[in-house]
């Protein structure tokens, strides 16, 4: 007889279910208005076997209401809640710490419908420090978000009210991004001088975009791991001078020495500038063998995983004009937009902040999920947040060819001549088999 590699089962059973039509449907059951401002969709599968594991989807500010989960696991059975926390499409207002009772709420509205058993939170995208956050708070209280180290410390009467069923029984990250504080980090345009005129003091041999230093304004820029390491440090560098300034403002208002207003404008100009966008050697890639689930689904774990990303240097003009800067408070940059560090890819105080997915899995008990897409820019990112995470039941896997939405990165199957088509139909598949036997 012969022996099939456990790939290859996988694999073979991959394309089995990828190959008949799903006979459920997404159907949209309820909308709910919670207390705090949050918004839910229930998606529920149209017909046949309902499981009970239901998932919780949640972005920080983007709209979740129709995630692509919603659409695609009530195909495989499972009910799903798309989310839009109290700070939708408002990244001024937000003050991070409150975020959990968002996320409370849609775990209390799933443990209240019948049949649910088992809650799982998604945490796509930005959704990635906001479900490991919640968890982490849910798991060990506000001993979590406060103390000396903290920017944005939470408070015991933010955060009342926490009980045991709270708790999510597991976390599938897609595409998971450490932070918001560290993309704000990375995108900092590091050849910037002064704040108050950040277009005309710029040092030329920090300018991501001058040919000069490896930038290509039609294709792939190379730069050289001198000007990388250098532009980092920088990186790092300008934000904790941003953040001694929205220190120091914030000890002005509390001292009355500027307008009592409890809160202030901050805005942070030329934050377009990261690397990762403009040159696929920058944050390639694993830095050990990880496993790859490719386009045929079988799983390949004998090689170090590579973006197949295609380069955008595009921003060049949007870090040059308005729609390149944050325009935020001195509360939402100091609790979502801020990290302290000294060099913003490999130096990182991950617990400075709240808003931290790999200080966040440091304290999170329940089995977890890291799914990066080979498309995008985040797969070390996915490395990170897996090698952080002391879970007793935990795994980490690259979906070959997929983008940061979940579905085939076109533009990138053409640059390496590949067929990425199965991506989204493997990586939910992949979720379906990880959660079912586990809840």
């Amino acid at each position: 007889m012969v022996s099939l590699r456990p790939a290859c089962v996988f694999g073979l059973m991959l394309l089995a279910v990828a190959s008949q039509a799903f006979a459920q449907t997404p159907v949209m059951k309820q909308f709910s208005q919670f207390s705090g401002g949050g918004q839910g969709l229930y998606w529920v599968p149209s017909s046949g076997p309902i499981s009970h594991v239901a998932f919780l989807a949640i972005h920080r500010t983007g709209d979740f209401l129709a995630h692509v989960s919603t659409q695609e696991l009530p195909r495989r059975g499972f009910s799903v809640l798309g989310m839009n926390s109290r700070f939708k499409n408002n990244e001024a207002a937000v003050n991070w710490e409150l975020i959990a009772l968002d996320v409370r709420a849609g775990v209390r509205f799933l443990r209240s419908q019948p049949g649910i058993t088992k809650v799982i939170l998604i945490g796509h995208s930005g959704g990635g420090p906001t479900t490991s956050y919640f968890q982490a708070v849910a798991e060990n209280g506000t001993s979590y978000c406060n103390g000396p180290n903290k920017l944005s410390p939470c408070t015991d009467s933010q955060l009342t009210g926490f009980v045991a069923t709270d708790k999510a029984d597991g976390i599938v990250f897609l595409d998971a991004h450490p932070g918001n504080t560290v993309n704000g980090l990375r995108s900092l345009n590091a050849a910037v001088i002064k704040e108050d005129n950040p277009d005309k003091s710029l040092r030329k041999k920090l300018d991501p975009f001058d040919p000069k230093n490896g930038f290509n304004p039609t294709g792939d820029s190379i730069y050289s791991d001198r000007f990388v390491k250098h532009y980092t440090d920088e990186q790092s560098e300008r934000m904790n001078d941003l953040i001694h300034d929205a220190l120091k403002m914030r000890a002005d208002i509390a001292a009355g020495k500027i307008l009592p207003t409890g809160d202030d404008a901050f805005i942070v100009y030329r934050d377009s500038a990261r690397l990762s966008d403009f040159s696929t050697g920058v944050w390639k890639g694993t830095l050990r063998p990880a496993k790859l689930l490719k386009n045929d689904g079988t799983i390949d774990a004998s090689q170090v995983v590579n973006t197949v990303r295609v380069s955008n240097p595009g921003n060049r003009e949007t870090d040059e004009s308005f729609d390149g800067a944050m325009f935020l408070t001195l509360t939402s940059f100091l609790s979502a937009n801020s990290i302290r560090s000294r060099n913003s890819l490999d130096e990182i105080d991950w617990c400075s902040s709240n808003n931290s997915t790999p200080c966040a899995v440091g304290r999170i008990s329940v089995p977890i999920l890291v799914m990066s897409m080979q498309g995008h820019y985040f797969i070390r990112d996915g490395e990170q947040i897996y090698e952080s995470s002391v879970s007793a039941d935990k795994d980490f896997i690259v979906v070959e060819g997929a983008t940061h939405g979940l579905g085939p990165c076109n533009p990138c199957a053409t640059l390496h001549g590949a067929n990425y088509s199965n991506a989204r139909i493997n990586l939910f598949n992949y979720i379906r088999e990880w959660a079912t036997p586990r809840f």
